[in-house]
């Protein structure tokens, strides 16, 4: 009777995890949905805004999939804090995951504390690691589609003479090539399309932004304010050649897109309230 009692629970694990599987849709389609700069506070007013964009973008978009990159919560406590707004996204039924910014980690739990809360939504496919990839299956579900590295951004600099914000280190960029390498070894020695998502822009974000050569959509209203070195994380990605675009949010006044040696640079929209600039 046990034996078959765990079976079935294992059976119930599994249809689970392939109802959360990142599929194409019916139409052919993957739509993303991207919400950035939170900056949440809980029983504030002004934070309402936040709750109410994403329920009307989603209720708009229909979106295949949520992720919010980045300053999600801006108050105290931080369990309950995070917990409205992941009772807001879960509720809409759809897959999600969130990384975490520069203040995130600022309101009394870690961000492997703040994992773990995201972890125990029903719609959460938040993995533990703080750097992942996620594969996007075709309409059938047999084979990977099309990847989404999700990448820590870290916070501010440790060098004492280097100020400012941090940067992707070489080991983050040895594990991005790695993982492309894979996965494009499995492919047939084909890179799979994929897209990259994180907090704070790349250097290369106020390179093209700045250029007469570019073609930039949308709003510039600031400098991209990225991490002072560059370890070469664009020039990874355009070496491997899989990623086609990047997403990142931080710039409360930028929401543009601009196309930089072949890969998209993009902003997603500041989606808070006025609980901060913007």
């Amino acid at each position: 009777m046990n034996r078959i009692w765990t079976a079935f629970l294992a059976m119930l694990v599994i249809q689970a995890a392939n109802a959360q599987a990142l599929h194409f849709n019916k139409s052919g389609e993957f739509k993303i949905a991207q919400f950035t700069d939170l900056h949440y506070k809980l029983h504030k007013p002004a934070a309402s805004m936040a709750l109410k964009c994403i329920d009307e973008v989603v209720a708009t978009e229909h979106p295949d999939f949520i992720i919010v990159t980045g300053d999600i919560i801006y108050s105290r406590p931080a369990d309950s804090t995070l917990q409205a707004v992941v009772r807001c996204i879960d509720a809409h039924g759809i897959p999600f995951v969130m990384l975490f910014g520069n203040h995130d980690n600022e309101r009394g739990l870690t961000n492997a504390q703040l994992t773990a809360i995201i972890q125990q939504a029903r719609y959460s496919i938040q993995p533990a690691d703080s750097d992942y990839v996620l594969t996007v299956k075709t309409q059938d579900g047999r084979k990977n589609a099309a990847l989404l590295y999700c990448m820590d951004s870290h916070r501010e600099s440790l060098l004492p003479d280097v100020k400012g914000y941090a940067w992707f280190s070489f080991e983050q960029v040895g594990w991005y090539r790695s993982q492309s390498e894979r996965y494009t070894m499995q492919n047939g020695g084909k890179p799979l399309p994929a897209l990259a998502f994180f907090h704070i822009p790349l250097p290369e974000y106020g390179e093209a932004s700045s250029s007469m050569e570019s073609i930039l959509i949308g709003h510039r209203l600031e400098d991209a304010s990225s991490g002072k070195l560059n370890t070469g994380l664009f020039a990874a990605m355009k070496e491997k050649g899989d990623v086609m675009g990047t997403f990142c949010g931080h710039d409360h006044d930028n929401d543009y897109t601009v196309c930089h040696h072949g890969i998209v640079l993009g902003y997603g929209r500041f989606s808070g309230g006025n609980t901060e600039y913007n």
